[in-house]
């Protein structure tokens, strides 16, 4: 059947299951935005305030859900507004596809209104990118581009389609996912065994020499990292780690893979991990790293890291086998294919000793219970007391982001939604929204600063027209918390430019959306608001006082040995 570009691209989303689109329209996407008022029945599509809240919500609906999810915004400033969104996800491994609009052929390379080359802007941070100049090309590229997102280690890739081929016409049949691989470009593809779209087979000798390596071992570590949550491996992961009775340090990453309240995980690992954890992994004598790629946050001085072990590094993409940390075996592969093998070989063992030293060293922070102010740990207590323990946690990135993996316990692979690796200020509400929309019936926070929130607080507009009742928890010190802590700790208390003395009010701000909010500055307070939260049926903003000067503890100076406390 003959159809116009528009339209094939509506038939492509419905062959690849997409019920949900995020975006913000613009001139050169009109012919698209046209095609989908007549398939609003099939496609919901949410207006966000700006295109990176659209590019933070098509992620966050990704990674809540394990599906790809898609992202719509025009030319020129409605593409590069998705930037700062496409790396995020790119450097946390999140599966979405933008899909942008260009000028039109005759137009191209003339800088016309709203021209820019996005295809080259993003190619270093997607894991593909397209410009679309022929209609006839336009099913297949879609095809494949889902095909790269979700497969091998997931990605952002980005689709720009010329505004004459969203008009313009080409046969188009209709095929199920499943025959995918067999047609077009994507058989071709995959015949060329693209590493984009599968994860290489572990090899059987490597896994011998892990289950050897595992018998020898005295005082195992094993580091869980996001790929544990990406390739959604909880069960095969809690069963290996308890086969094998080995403490667990997590990275901010790979929060949720195993649930934070068992008794073999010893907290986050690095800059700002656990004594547990950082300790157990300078004592350890094998350290095996599943889904973990040592950024400089984890290894912290790669000299000295692990300095007493074997390290083993499993992942899936070759190209971060030794990248930041040497190691001295590795086996490449999806780690839920990897463990599940890994559990047909090894053998039970025991390690009461190791785990009784490990676990001497305190596991979480301890703060003082007769401060005057709200601590991190008592409004994160009463959350965690009051909501669903099934709740979604998106967070924004600083003080209060580490606060979270501190204290909540996380149960479940796409519980928490963070930046991690780009660490993207803003991040948080887009996420929550995208998030909320997937999982309706569910509740989920969003936990920020107020620094971070300033930077897309107008998605609040987002969260009411929707009726998405996201709840926005504000950890307000009126300072950028994290800089700050860095300037006492490192700069001599010289504060530049970190004091947010200054509005709104964030409560009558949640009111001007139509929304609604309460200011608290004690426990009590803090339970009043979130029961509130919880039965109002609206987006609900809590504006929390904190104390300017509390820190982040414990805390690791960067490129020092990850033992190095600069305070505890």
């Amino acid at each position: 059947m003959e159809m116009t570009g528009a339209k094939i691209l509506m038939e492509c989303l419905l062959e690849q299951e997409v019920d949900t689109v995020f975006g913000y329209p613009g001139g050169t996407i009109l012919n698209v935005y046209d095609e989908l008022y007549h398939y609003s029945d099939r496609i919901r599509h949410i207006l966000t305030s700006h295109e990176q809240g659209a590019s933070h919500a098509a992620d966050g609906y990704a990674r809540s859900t394990n599906k790809v999810g898609v992202c719509f915004a025009t030319s020129g400033p409605g593409a590069t507004n998705l930037v700062t969104g496409i790396a995020t996800a790119y450097m946390d491994s999140s599966p979405v596809v933008f899909i942008t609009c260009n000028v039109t052929e005759d137009l191209i390379g003339k800088d016309s209104f709203q021209e820019v080359d996005i295809v080259g802007i993003t190619m270093p941070i997607t894991k593909c990118t397209y410009l679309v100049r022929d209609v006839n090309n336009l099913a297949d590229i879609i095809r494949e581009a889902f095909a790269i997102a979700r497969g091998g280690r997931p990605g952002p890739v980005l689709i720009d389609i010329l505004k004459n081929v969203t008009a313009e016409k080409a046969e188009f049949t209709r095929l199920p996912r499943e025959e995918h691989p067999a047609h077009g470009r994507l058989a071709a593809l995959i015949r060329r065994a693209s590493h984009d779209l599968k994860a290489p087979e572990p090899d059987h000798g490597d896994l011998d020499t892990l289950v050897e390596m595992i018998a020898a071992a005295k005082k195992p570590l094993v580091l869980c990292g996001g790929g544990v949550v990406r390739s959604r491996a909880a069960k095969e992961f809690k069963e290996f780690v308890e086969k094998i009775d080995s403490p667990v340090a997590i990275t901010l990453m790979g929060a949720g893979a195993i649930e934070g309240r068992n008794p073999l995980v010893t907290g986050m690992i690095g800059m700002h991990g656990t004594q547990a954890s950082n300790t157990a992994c300078d004592r350890c004598d094998l350290l095996i790293a599943i889904g973990c790629r040592f950024s400089d946050r984890v290894s912290l001085k790669k000299e000295t890291f692990a300095r007493h072990a074997k390290i083993v590094q499993i992942d899936i993409d070759r190209a971060e086998i030794n990248k930041n940390v040497p190691t001295d075996h590795h086996i490449i592969g999806d780690a839920r294919r990897i463990l599940a093998q890994l559990n047909q070989k090894v053998a039970p063992a025991e390690h009461s000793e190791w785990k009784q030293e490990v676990f001497s060293y305190r596991t979480e922070t301890v703060y003082d219970a007769n401060s005057q102010t709200l601590s991190p740990k008592q409004i994160l207590n009463c959350i965690a007391e009051i909501m669903p323990q099934d709740t979604i946690v998106a967070t924004d990135v600083g003080q209060h982001q580490m606060w979270a993996i501190q204290h909540f316990h996380f149960d479940y692979p796409g519980q928490l939604l963070t930046s991690g690796g780009f660490g993207t200020m803003g991040f948080g509400l887009g996420a929550a929204i995208g998030a909320k929309a997937a999982h309706p019936e569910k509740t989920v926070i969003h936990v920020t600063g107020d620094g971070c929130f300033r930077m897309n607080c107008h998605e609040l507009a987002t969260v009411e027209h929707y009726d998405l009742p996201v709840i926005t928890c504000i950890f307000n010190n009126q300072t950028l918390g994290m800089v700050r802590q860095w300037q006492t700790l490192i700069y001599e208390k010289r504060y530049s430019e970190t004091d947010l003395l200054r509005g709104p009010d964030f409560v009558k701000l949640a009111e001007a959306y139509g929304l609604k909010g309460k200011r608290v500055t004690k426990v009590e307070e803090m339970k009043e608001a979130l029961h509130e939260a919880l039965t109002c049926g609206c987006g609900y903003v809590i504006d929390c006082a904190i104390d300017t000067d509390e820190l982040v503890r414990p805390m690791v100076r960067a490129g020092t040995h990850i033992t190095n406390f600069l305070i505890d």
